[in-house]
C-alpha cells in the first residue's frame, strides 16, 4: 500500500483535568478514500480531530500527514494539508462578505492579486456559490453558510477535509446539494457524523470510535448492519431505515 496520506498511530491524550480522552488510537487514511468516523457522544471523535492539524498534541503516539509529522515546527503546512470545517458555520465565516472570508486563509499565506482571486472563485464555484461572492455571510441560509464554510477549507487546497457533522441542521435539499459536492470533490475526506444514513450514501469505510478507542473499521455497509456492534456502542438508525435495503452504496 502506498503511504497513507493520514497516519495515526498509538494516539493517546489526556486533558489538564486528568481525564483520559484517547487510549493509543491507530487511524490510517489514504489518498482519494471518504471515510466516516461514527461513534456515541463522548467517544472521543473530536478529540482526535483536533490532533490532525496540531489544535491538540499527543500525549503518546504520533500523527502525521502525508509522511509529515504534525509537530510545532511542521503546523503553517499541516494546516493547510489538513482543512477542519466545523458544526456551526458561524465559527468559520467573520468577515464582511463571503470573498473576504474565502480569502482569509490563502491570504494569510502570503497569495496576492490573480492568484487569491482566483484561488477564491475556484473554491466558491466547486460549492455553487460563486454567484454570493460578494453578500454578507450572514444574509445567506444557513445551508449556503455551510457551503462557503467548506469553501473557506477548499481554498487552502487541503490534502484532507475534515467534517464535523456536515449535514446537521440542513433541510433535505441542502443536506442532498452538500452531499453532491462532496462526491465531486478530489480530495481525501474524514467525515465525523452521527447521520449514519449520510455517512452509508457517502463513505465506503467506517470508523467506529468508542470510549477512546477504535472498536471497529470496517465497511459502512458492514457496520451499520452488525446489530451487536451497533447496540454496544449506542448507535441507532432512523425508524424505518434499512441499510440493508440500499440499491446503490458509494463509488
Amino acid at each position: 500500500m502506498s503511504t497513507p496520506v493520514l497516519d495515526v498511530r498509538g494516539l493517546a491524550f489526556a486533558y489538564p483535568d486528568g481525564h483520559q480522552a484517547l487510549y493509543g488510537v491507530d487511524l490510517h487514511v489514504h489518498r482519494g478514500e471518504r471515510v466516516a468516523m461514527l461513534g456515541p457522544n463522548g467517544a472521543g471523535k473530536t478529540t482526535l480531530v483536533l490532533h490532525l492539524n496540531g489544535i491538540l498534541t499527543a500525549g503518546r503516539g504520533s500523527v502525521a500527514v502525508s509522511g509529515l509529522p504534525v509537530t510545532k515546527e511542521h503546523l503553517k503546512e499541516i494546516r493547510r494539508r489538513v482543512g477542519i470545517v466545523f458544526q456551526d458555520p458561524d465559527d468559520q465565516l467573520f468577515l464582511g462578505t463571503v470573498r473576504q472570508d474565502v480569502a482569509f486563509g490563502p491570504a494569510n499565506l502570503g497569495l496576492r492579486g490573480a492568484e487569491l482571486d482566483r484561488r477564491v472563485m475556484d473554491a466558491l464555484d466547486r460549492v455553487g456559490m460563486a454567484d454570493f461572492a460578494d453578500r454578507p455571510p450572514h444574509h445567506l441560509s444557513y445551508g449556503q453558510r455551510r457551503r462557503v464554510a467548506v469553501a473557506t477549507v477548499l481554498a487552502m487546497e487541503p490534502e484532507i477535509l475534515v467534517l464535523d457533522e456536515p449535514s446537521s441542521n440542513l433541510d433535505p435539499a441542502s443536506r442532498r446539494e452538500l452531499a453532491d459536492i462532496l462526491r465531486s470533490l478530489d480530495v481525501t475526506v474524514l467525515m465525523v457524523t452521527h447521520d449514519l444514513p449520510y455517512a452509508l450514501e457517502l463513505c465506503r469505510r467506517s470508523v467506529v470510535l468508542s470510549d477512546g478507542v477504535v472498536v471497529a473499521d470496517r465497511s459502512t455497509l458492514d457496520v451499520l448492519t452488525d446489530d451487536a456492534l451497533m447496540a454496544a456502542h449506542r448507535l441507532e438508525l432512523p425508524w424505518g431505515f434499512d441499510p440493508r435495503r440500499i440499491d446503490s452504496l458509494p463509488r
